[in-house]
């Protein structure tokens, strides 16, 4: 794919309890009848985690959103310091009803399992689609592990950029190690102490999540089960958060819904290959809009 340059706006929305949520907004050219499509990043990620894709979509006619999730990115952090997936689905609802049009989700990890319940609750007049990134209700509890793990042992900060990147590089083996300090900034934001953390708010990995994480799962596929809407599955191949067996289990709650792999992607499937990704992401949303 040839690279558009598109730039965004950034905007606000009002979240649960009031709080401030940042975005970028892709408008599409005038006169372009292109689909609305909100784009809900994994925890720790960013809104630019989406920026590419964003380009692309918006390129392509649509008009995107890209969302910074509670306690990410430049959005507020939880007064209470509580994060749990409940608040991130009335913030997607919320943020929904303020755009004010129907729309198309597409949500990576955490944001794909918010998405689920946001669909539920918006129903199919507000939420014409779902995109689901690398994520489904009963994920594999090891690899989803694995990611918790490298966000606490980084949550104390890094002395460098570079050290920064040979950790990212240590933790997604199976991608060709870059350096881009200016990419790296969008994710990380500069202490007052001179080192280097990640735009999140500490409190999302330190909280306890409050609930059992079978009855969330149970709850996710009666939401997902109820959705009358077309429903896409991405995964990445080399994921080990959402295993042949999990997808097995997807389909016995939603056969109707179609499932794509990407051959040279782990669970960061949109940032591994995102060229091949968007495209998935367009033709679907091409044959349902």
């Amino acid at each position: 794919m040839s690279r558009p340059v598109v730039q965004p706006d950034q905007v606000s929305f009002t979240g649960v309890d009031g709080i401030t949520l940042r975005a970028d907004e892709w408008r599409p050219a005038a006169g372009a009848a292109g689909p609305t499509i909100v784009l809900l990043h994994g925890g720790g990620q960013t809104r630019h985690s989406w920026k590419q894709t964003g380009e692309f979509l918006a390129a392509a006619g649509a008009h995107v959103v890209s969302l910074d999730t509670r306690g990410h990115g430049a959005s507020d952090w939880s007064p209470s310091g509580r994060y749990s997936l409940e608040l991130f689905t009335g913030d997607v609802v919320a943020v929904v009803e303020q755009i004010g049009m129907p729309v198309t989700l597409v949500g990576a990890s955490m944001g794909g399992l918010s998405s689920i319940g946001a669909a539920a609750e918006l129903g199919s007049e507000r939420a014409r689609a779902l995109v689901l990134v690398d994520v489904v209700p009963r994920y594999d509890q090891a690899g989803s592990a694995r990611i918790r793990d490298f966000m606490t042992d980084n949550v104390g900060g890094f002395d460098t950029l570079e050290d920064a990147a040979d950790a990212i590089a240590a933790y997604l083996p199976h991608r060709a190690k870059t350096f881009h300090p200016e990419g790296l900034k969008r994710n990380l934001r500069a202490g007052e102490d001179g080192r280097w953390y990640w735009h999140w708010d500490p409190a999302f990995v330190t909280s306890k999540p409050g609930d059992d994480r079978f009855v969330r799962a149970e709850h996710l596929e009666e939401q997902l089960a109820s959705l009358t809407v077309p429903i896409l599955l991405i995964r990445g191949k080399l994921s080990d958060v959402v295993p042949e067996d999990a997808v097995a289990g997807f389909r016995e709650v939603v056969p109707a819904a179609e499932v794509i792999e990407l051959a040279d992607a782990a669970h960061t499937a949109a940032a591994d290959d995102n060229d091949a990704f968007t495209q998935v992401v367009l033709d679907f949303i091409g044959a349902h809009h």
